[in-house]
């Protein structure tokens, strides 16, 4: 297995960096798969057990100014690793200002992925930082845990409101309850809503619009057929869970979407010209 990458373009770095700092918010460990065309980050946290899990996306070539990888074989041209997005994170943030970055993967004392970065000087002297940050090598007969995830059979999908505005509202929510309850229906209409036993709290949020997919998904024959649009479909979720992906979001997405399995799960799309990301949260009795 071989891996190489190496970035030029401070933009470029600076743009990864970003996607890097929510994925460190979300998972204090996660699999990074190596492709020739995409880089993956995977949670693949076990929904049935109440776990979170997710999916993002990069095209390595908006990324990487060169890019080499050599898989497991060359049926299965692919790496798997484990990795803390903490520390990677904390690699990138200190050198935002590095003339070029060099990412590579190593065996030293143990697998780990070297991060290089030419930092400028005064003098003609470079100056080189060099980062290792251990890994895990996924075997494998585990990679199929890391396959993208399939879009749930939703009841709803529908655009969310701005993200900075709908993280104030749960922040705010957080300090009444433990849980929220999420629901949506096919009219563009969302509530964000808190039922305790002292207090009930209701967020109101009108003409987000639905995805087209939606219509896609009614044509199928999903659960969405034939669904009256005012109808609710509603998720109650660890209200923290909800704000750990909202306080992460450094992506700034074009498009950010959600779709909801009635009292099953809430999947959260956010979607921009070259990442994806996507994330799930169970649903709490």
């Amino acid at each position: 297995m071989k891996f190489r990458g190496k970035i030029v373009n401070v933009a470029c770095l600076n743009h990864f960096t970003r996607v890097i700092t929510t994925i460190s918010k979300l998972a204090r460990s996660c699999v990074l798969r190596l492709t020739p065309d995409n880089l993956f980050f995977v949670l693949s946290g076990k929904v049935t057990n109440g776990g979170v899990s997710m999916w993002c996306e990069l095209a390595q070539g908006n990324i990487f100014d060169e890019y080499q990888m050599e898989g497991v074989s060359s049926e299965d041209n692919e790496i798997c690793l484990e990795v803390a997005p903490d520390n990677l994170f904390r690699a990138l943030k200190t050198i935002q200002n590095a003339k070029s970055v060099k990412v590579k993967l190593t065996n030293k004392h143990c697998p780990c992925l070297t991060i290089a970065a030419e930092l400028p000087t005064l003098s003609n002297v470079s100056r080189v930082v060099t980062h290792d940050i251990p890994v895990d090598v996924i075997p494998r007969r585990l990679w199929h845990e890391f396959k993208e995830p399939s879009v749930p059979d939703f009841h709803v999908s529908i655009y969310l409101p701005p993200l900075k505005t709908m993280k104030n509202v749960v922040d705010r929510m957080k300090n009444l309850s433990n849980f929220l309850i999420i629901e949506a229906n096919l009219s563009g209409e969302m509530n964000l809503k808190i039922e305790t036993d002292l207090v009930s709290v209701t967020t109101h949020f009108t003409a987000l619009g639905n995805p087209p997919w939606g219509d896609e998904a009614s044509q199928d024959g999903g659960p969405s057929h034939s669904r009256d649009p005012a109808d609710m479909a509603q998720a109650r979720v660890d209200i923290r869970k909800l704000q750990q992906f909202l306080m992460g979001q450094q992506v700034n997405p074009s498009k950010a979407m959600c779709n909801i399995v009635h009292d099953t799960v809430v999947h959260l799309i956010l979607l921009d010209e070259d990442v994806s990301l996507q994330y799930f949260i169970p649903a709490v009795a």
